[in-house]
């Protein structure tokens, strides 16, 4: 008993990229051959070509918008570090003010 062959739309999202890429590789006329023997048409591959291309964006997009928000969340870390640091500089400068003042120096 031949296995049934499985409907164009019933290929899974991974079947139709693994088809895409097999169908690159081929010529023309081995083409032709090969979507007979998967029971597809030129036109399938197009079309999933198409829906590939068209999810690429919005994957970027989702990309794009966490990597905003990380580079948000390190600036806002970065500020509050350098802020830390200026306070700290600070308070040391006005420490050996201090001690150059009143002579508190503990170096010595």
């Amino acid at each position: 008993m031949a296995q049934k062959e499985k409907r164009p739309k019933d290929w899974t999202r991974e079947e139709r990229l693994n088809a895409l890429l097999e169908a690159a590789k081929l010529s023309d006329e081995e083409l032709g051959a090969w979507c007979r023997q998967k029971g597809l048409h030129t036109h399938h591959l197009e079309k999933w070509r198409k829906e590939l291309a068209q999810e690429q964006p919005s994957a970027e997009k989702a990309t794009s918008k966490q990597l905003k928000k990380e580079i948000k969340e390190l600036k806002s870390e970065l500020n509050r570090k350098d802020k830390a640091l200026a306070e700290t500089s600070a308070l040391l400068v006005l420490k050996k003010k201090a001690d150059a003042i009143w002579g508190d120096n503990e170096d010595d």
